[in-house]
This record gives structure tokens, sequence and C-alpha cells, in this order.
């Protein structure tokens, strides 16, 4: 480990905290690149919260010429970012072999995430941003959520639904149902739901994104938005009602709108975001318009979360071949949301 010195370049008083995330996967080759990529960037510096015994021999494999230095809080990551990866030490309970899995570490990547969150909470981190997690080898410690999205939520004691908005240069997208099969997101829409999800992101647009007057377009159900009805009646009875009740809210919304029609380049130009009825509809379209540049976003959290929108890749982990710009958007969104919200205080939303 090195002896890092002052940066000289001026930045902000408050880094981001980054995970580990699943250490058999690419978060630490990520990592690694990111700084790369940063370190003499006039930008928000990170730490990570990460075994730093892993993190050196994982660069010397890769050929990656990272320095790491322990720090013993948030406040040291600033003064050593551009000479040293700053690193708040959560060790591993056994050896990592990059691509298998080995739940003894699912306690540290836990650990690292929880860390982060009392961080950012305790006002000393700007921000929590996740490196990709593997639920199914947290499963045999306790992990009962769905996803990332759905611990966070739990950590920060919220019992509303999860908001994920997914964001690219060119696109955000808020899917309404989340980590559901198709058949099971059809059943769960409803209008509180609906509700809240608009609610939420139209908040989320004007605090964490400093939109004052947010356009939000909602994507039907069924084909064709339903067809008046010849393909399917949940537009009729329950997207439109709806949408009409918070219209009297002053919210600017269209929809509902054919979930084919909505995503290309003109029509983008309507709104700032698409809520879409289930995972699928919101997602293929952003990971095709931004595949690696895409950022995943927890909205109506009491704290800033941003997240690569990828998996852990095990097939590629450990090659050196792991593209971090995913993350480096992650990044730069979580440091510019934090200064849009610098000073003003966050809240959940109110259940519906």
């Amino acid at each position: 480990m090195t002896k890092a010195t002052a940066s000289p370049l001026l930045r902000p008083s408050l880094p981001l905290a980054l995970t580990m995330g699943e250490p058999a996967g690419i978060g630490g080759e990520l990592t690694l690149k990111a700084w790369l990529e940063r370190r003499h960037s006039n930008t928000t510096p990170f730490f990570a919260i990460d075994d730093i015994r892993r993190l050196e021999v994982l660069a010397a494999q890769l050929g990656l010429a990272v320095p790491v230095k322990e720090i013993a809080g948030p406040e040291e990551a600033a003064g050593c970012f551009a000479e040293a990866l700053p690193v708040l030490s959560q060790k591993l309970s056994d050896v990592v072999i990059s691509g298998q899995v080995n739940p003894a570490n699912g306690k540290a990547v836990l650990g690292s995430i929880e860390r982060a969150v009392e961080l950012v909470r305790a006002g000393r981190a700007a921000a929590v941003v996740t490196n990709p997690i593997n639920k199914a080898a947290l499963y045999d410690i306790g992990f009962k959520h769905p996803g990332h999205t759905e611990y966070l939520a739990d950590l920060a004691g919220i019992s509303t639904p999860s908001v994920m908005m997914l964001a690219c240069a060119q696109l955000r997208v808020v899917p309404v149902t989340i980590h559901l099969s198709l058949a099971q997101a059809i059943k769960n829409i409803n209008q509180e739901l609906l509700t809240h999800t608009i609610r939420t992101t139209h908040r989320a647009l004007q605090d964490d994104f400093g939109i004052a007057a947010p356009r939000l377009a909602v994507s039907g159900l069924n084909p064709h938005a339903g067809e008046n009805g010849s393909m399917g009646r949940e537009e009729i009875e329950l997207i439109i009602p709806t949408l009409e009740l918070i219209r009297k809210e002053g919210l600017d919304l269209i929809g509902p709108l054919p979930a084919d029609t909505m995503f290309h380049a003109s029509a983008r130009k309507r709104y700032d975001v698409a809520i879409c009825m289930y995972h699928d509809q919101a997602l293929i379209p952003i990971k095709t318009l931004d595949f690696d540049g895409g950022v995943n976003i927890t909205l109506g959290l009491p704290f800033i979360r941003t997240s690569p929108d990828h998996g852990t890749a095990f097939d590629i982990a450990g090659k050196g071949i792991a593209n971090p710009a995913s993350l480096l958007a992650a990044l730069d969104m979580a440091a510019e949301m934090a200064k849009k919200t610098a000073g003003k205080s966050r809240h959940a939303p109110k259940a519906p």
C-alpha cells in the first residue's frame, strides 16, 4: 500500500461510497479501472468499501497500476485520491476465485452495502454507488429481497414500494413493477402503485435532477395501449382513470402511449421520463440505446443511490476486459445529483 499526498485539485468535501459488490464478479475490476479514469480529474472522489488485499491481488493479476491506500474514514478520501485508491477495509471471510461464487463471503458483501448507507445517512459521504451483487450467493445467509433496490429500501426503513429508474444520456425509464414475473406484474399493477410511482418519479426529477416542470410519459400495458379495449381493458379501467386523477395535482402527464412507438428519437423529445408498466418494457429500450452507459437509480430513498446497469458478468470476471463505462456513469450521476441536493432535506414518500 502507498503513502499518498494531498491532491492539489479543488474537490467537494464529501466523497462517494462505492460498495464491494460480488467479489467473484467484475466489480473489483470496475473499481480499479474507475479510479484510473478519475484519479486526475476534478470530479467528486470516491472510496471503496472493500477488502484491501483482494484489490491489490486483483490489480496485480490484471496488470493494472493501481496503488491502494487504507483509510480510517471517508474524510481521508479526497486527500489521497489523486495518488491512490482510497479503501475502507471490509475483509472477506474466504478466498475469491473469479467467476465462482463463494457464499462464505456473503456477509462482507452485505456489510459493505450497510456501511455505505450508514456513512451517507450520517453525512460523511455524499451518495451510495453499488457494484453488482449476486442474489443467489446471498440467500444462504438470509438475504430475502428480490434485489438491491428492495434491500436498500429496507435499510432505509421504507415500507412503500421501491421505485427504480434507469437513465442514460438519451432516455430515463421507470418500471412500475420491477422484479416480478410478467404474470405477477400484471396482477400487481393497481391505482395505488401507479400513483405512488408517478408521484415519486415527479418529485425526484424536481429534487434530484433539477427539472422544475417534469414531463412524464406513461405507457400502456397492452399492445397499442389496448386499442380502445380490443386488446385489453387495463388502459380503460385502470391507467386512464389514474392519470386523470393525478393530472388534477398539476402533473404534466401524457399517455397511456403504445410502448412500441414511444422510444424513437422524436418521441423521446416529448418527455423527461417514461413510466412503463413492467421490467422489460422499460429496460429493453434503454439497454438498446446505451448498453454500456446506463445507470440504475433508486428513487424515494432518504439518500442518493446509483449503480451500473448490468450484473456481475461471471463469464468475463478476472479476464481484464470488463467495461467500466456504466460504473463511471453511475459515479458521475451520483455526484451530479449530490450537487443538486446539497443542503436539501431528503424524505421518503408517504405511503400510497
